[in-house]
């Protein structure tokens, strides 16, 4: 692996590569991957094959958006901490734009009355459904994951709360600790990365005062940008299981309080699916409906914040933590609820506020049909939904 160069002509080009993934890089977390690798590892060499896979598993057991954290890690680990930003930046930056312009275009229309944003809302059904036969056989294939997924589906639906939510991931991270504990491979490599443990522990120490410090002045000053930065920093705080996990936590941040509508949510969710990079940066979406194109900005660090606390801060430590036989089982218990939430998500709000009519039950088939079987681009089903909408709703 090359030296790490932390001079302003290696930051550019790790800002102009990762700004070349963030405009390309469609079709999800795992394709995101897939994009790093062939990029940084066998186009760049700027890692080994194994230190990749390393950097890939710690970011599968941190909450947030897993491809982010490790973009963000490849460019610390390519140009420290300086490098981790610009990699972030190039990487996200495209979707946050085309989101926040989406955002401003949909003023003045009637989500309800809008059948492209009801085809979208499909669109959404359609990608849900696939993430969740694809997270299900790959994190549940015993019957104890298996009944904790039930059971995270039945308490997240009977209770719709996020602390509902929060309780579940713990409860399953218990039981998976004391059914898993024994279940580790501990034949990793060690790994080196150009932060020190006390930066690291810093960024640590940020990332658990920001939980209790924001809701606190949230109370205290009653301003409107400290909560919607409240409100997405908890969100990114507590997600295991990257973007799709997060459209719960969302939907009940936000729509039950009328920040923002049902429809206008669910459009919002359908047209990310459209643009390259993470889905996370939905948020700026959000934020750019609720208080313009300075309100996506925020909504979009505030989310993503939490990644770069976490990835920076765990960096240092992580041979320890790999190897570390309990924490690998708590996490299997985890990844579990995780895959029970997200399946209750896609009953509600996606489902419900989506199929009402055959009709759509009809389409959303054909959608996940070219989404998972005949392969298509991610656009391509996106420009299907809409015009498919814009049909549907003309005949009905």
């Amino acid at each position: 692996m090359n030296k790490n160069r932390t001079g302003l002509k290696s930051l550019l080009e790790i800002l102009m590569v990762s700004t070349r993934l963030g405009l390309t890089s469609f079709g999800g977390p795992v394709a995101h991957l897939g994009y790093f690798h062939d990029e940084y590892v066998r186009r760049r060499k700027w890692m080994d094959e194994k230190t990749y896979a390393d950097l890939v598993a710690l970011c599968q057991f941190l909450p947030g958006p897993a491809s982010s954290q490790v973009g963000i890690g490849i460019g610390v680990m390519r140009a420290g901490v300086a490098g981790g930003i610009m990699a972030f930046l190039g990487f996200t930056l495209p979707s946050v734009i085309a989101l926040i312009i989406f955002a401003i275009l949909l003023q003045g229309i009637n989500p309800a009355e809008a059948g492209w944003i009801h085809g979208l809302k499909i669109v959404a059904v359609a990608v849900v459904a696939h993430a969740v036969l694809g997270m299900a056989q790959k994190l549940v294939p015993d019957l104890p994951r298996k009944t904790l997924a039930l059971f995270a589906i039945i308490a997240t639906l009977l209770w719709q709360t996020a602390i509902t939510q929060i309780a579940v991931i713990l409860i399953s991270g218990f039981i998976g600790f004391l059914l898993y504990k024994k279940h580790a491979d501990n034949k990793e490599a060690r790994m080196e990365f150009p932060i020190s443990k006390g930066f690291a522990i810093g960024c640590l120490v940020l990332f658990f005062a920001l939980l209790i410090i924001l809701p606190i002045l949230r109370e205290l000053t009653a301003l409107d940008w400290v909560a919607l930065f409240d409100s997405f920093y908890r969100s990114g705080s507590l997600v295991f299981g990257g973007g799709h996990v997060v459209l719960p936590l969302l939907e009940r941040e936000f729509v039950p309080t009328g920040w923002i509508s049902e429809e206008a949510f669910l459009a919002g969710y359908g047209a990310a699916q459209a643009v390259p990079g993470p889905l996370f940066t939905f948020a700026a979406y959000l934020g750019a409906v609720m208080n313009g194109w300075q309100g996506g900005l925020l909504a979009a660090a505030a989310i993503f914040l939490p990644a770069f606390l976490l990835i920076v801060g765990t960096l240092p430590f992580w041979d320890t933590l790999r190897s570390n036989p309990k924490i690998k089982g708590a996490l299997m218990g985890v990844n579990a609820a995780v895959v029970g939430i997200l399946i209750a998500a896609f009953y509600h709000p996606i489902w419900t506020s989506s199929i009402l009519e055959p009709a759509d039950f009809a389409f959303a088939a054909i959608l996940f049909s070219m989404l998972v079987y005949w392969k298509l681009p991610p656009w391509i089903i996106v420009v299907t939904g809409a015009i498919g909408g814009t049909i549907l709703g003309s005949i009905v």
